[in-house]
């Protein structure tokens, strides 16, 4: 009993780890925030992380000597091995068989759990790095549609195992006579596997919407129903609020392209979802306002600090204040934005404590140069 309590406990915190790598600012080094989370979830004497690519060695907890060179140590000579005797765990950190890093932990912890963090550290350590290219290289514009056309074909590629993966976990959910940690485990695989489907999708939107021709579907777009489509595809998150919609005159419409539009809007609807007070209001609105529509979605929750207003727009961006408050990619916002842009259009935000947050979509009534379709 009271190893399948440890197990159990175990694969909660090992949970409780993913989620929390999951909600990372990207734009610092994940090292400390990692060996802290590390050290701190798992309730380790000390925990030490080497990134070999930035050559650096983040600790917590005690420290003990040559706790440096140690860790370097299990990088260059790729040593993997435990020591339960002093409670020492050493692991090489992979990114497929291309060793980045080395783990070495001090404490209790189980098999695992010390089998499985490695690959989550990798994994952030390389999510952390790809944007840090991403920031240091101006990408040539003859590469946009050559990125557009690869994503587009991974997109579809993950999409069959994706789909896979969540009709095998439902179907496991379905079979009943689990243990608690079965089904937590499986709980987990769908979650992950939703993730992934939401974040290969939104990948793709952004890349076709930062390439330089994209081409607009350009229609007469009715306002109402758009905004009930996006109220009613974005219920789970709104499910602890209310919703009121306010259009102004009733029959708004704009010209554009409906799906970006829709993307768009569901983006800032589900950003007001995530971070609303339960029990509150989330206000929409839409009004004509000479040669432009302008839409609004408003909630009362954690305000954006002044110095991250313009940046919640940019690609993986999240606000260090409501970090721990939702998951999210930080990509969301950033397809509103280009959406809104693509259109001749802007977004803004404007929030603080007292009358909460609002995000701004301005937007032409009619496309420059556009015909409806």
């Amino acid at each position: 009993m009271n190893a399948v309590r440890s197990r159990a406990d175990d694969l909660e915190k090992l949970c409780d780890f993913t989620r929390s790598t999951s909600l990372l600012d990207l734009h610092q080094k994940p090292g400390p925030q990692l060996a802290a989370l590390v050290q701190s979830i798992f309730e380790l004497n000390a925990a030490a992380i080497f990134d070999a690519d930035l050559n650096e060695v983040y600790s917590a907890g005690e420290s003990f000597a040559e706790t440096e060179n140690a860790v370097r140590n299990v990088y260059f000579f790729e040593t993997v091995r435990d020591n339960p005797e002093i409670g020492l765990v050493c692991r090489v950190l992979r990114i497929g068989n291309l060793p980045i890093g080395a783990l070495l932990l001090r404490g209790e912890i189980g098999e695992g759990v010390s089998n499985a963090l490695p690959s989550l550290i990798a994994i952030t350590f390389d999510r952390y790095h790809a944007l840090a290219n991403e920031t240091r290289t101006e990408i040539a514009r003859q590469t946009e549609r050559l990125r557009t056309t690869v994503l587009d074909s991974l997109a579809h590629a993950y999409k069959t195992p994706l789909t896979a993966i969540q009709a095998a976990s439902s179907g496991l959910s379905e079979m009943g006579n689990l243990t608690p940690a079965q089904a937590a485990l499986i709980s987990l695989i769908g979650e992950q596997a939703h993730l992934l489907n939401t974040l290969t999708t939104r990948l793709l939107k952004t890349a076709r919407l930062e390439a330089h021709d994209l081409a607009l579907h350009a229609e007469p777009v009715a306002i109402a129903p758009l905004i009930d489509d996006v109220v009613a595809s974005s219920r789970e998150n709104l499910s602890s609020l209310f919703v009121n919609i306010v259009l102004s005159p009733d029959d708004i419409s704009v010209v554009g392209d409906r799906e970006l539009l829709g993307a768009m809007l569901t983006q800032l609807v589900d950003n007001a979802g995530k971070y609303a007070s339960a029990g509150t209001t989330v206000t929409i609105k839409a009004a004509e306002q000479s040669s432009a529509i302008l839409l609004s979605v408003h909630n009362r929750g954690p305000a954006i600090p002044e110095t991250d207003r313009e940046r919640v727009f940019d690609r993986y961006f999240r606000s260090s204040s409501i970090l721990n408050h939702a998951p999210g990619t930080g990509i969301g916002l950033s397809i509103a934005k280009h959406a809104a842009q693509a259109h001749g259009g802007d977004v803004w935000v404007t929030s603080d404590p007292r009358h909460g947050t609002t995000f701004f979509a301005s937007l032409p009534v009619a496309l420059q140069g556009a015909q409806p379709q």
